[in-house]
């Protein structure tokens, strides 16, 4: 396995941390990680509320990078509650495509760590709208 996927799982790792924000909202239950072209690791975590205004620890990562400068993606990882991982929902694959539209099918994505199982964007949205 590459170094950059250990250095991804741990720097999510560390942002994971399930807590009630208030009566209304909880975060922390889904962590993530992304790798810019640059090299650079940026992180987020979900925040849901009771009303949908949430997001999803993807998305929150990619927006960490683009509040940064940066605005194109080598690797994403997500850290799951009980510590695997997992592909990004439809919405956080939707924001990779319009982000990175024409380059978005190598965005490498790790579906199982334990395993060192990945799979590229391109490959589970072969037909999406935007080619």
């Amino acid at each position: 396995m590459d170094k950059i996927w250990s250095e991804m799982y741990e720097a999510a790792r560390s942002v994971l941390n399930e807590r009630r924000i208030s009566d209304y909202v909880t975060c922390g239950e889904v962590a993530a990680a992304v790798v810019s072209k640059s090299g650079r690791i940026y992180t987020g975590v979900c925040i849901d509320t009771c009303s949908t205004l949430g997001i999803c620890a993807e998305r929150n990562a990619i927006f960490n990078m683009i509040t940064n400068g940066e605005n194109e993606i080598d690797k994403v990882l997500c850290i799951l509650p009980d510590g695997s991982c997992g592909a990004p929902c439809g919405a956080c694959r939707e924001l990779m495509v319009q982000l990175m539209a024409g380059k978005y099918h190598d965005v490498e994505i790790m579906l199982d760590y334990k395993e060192c199982r990945t799979i590229k964007l391109g490959e589970i949205t072969p037909y999406w709208w935007i080619k």
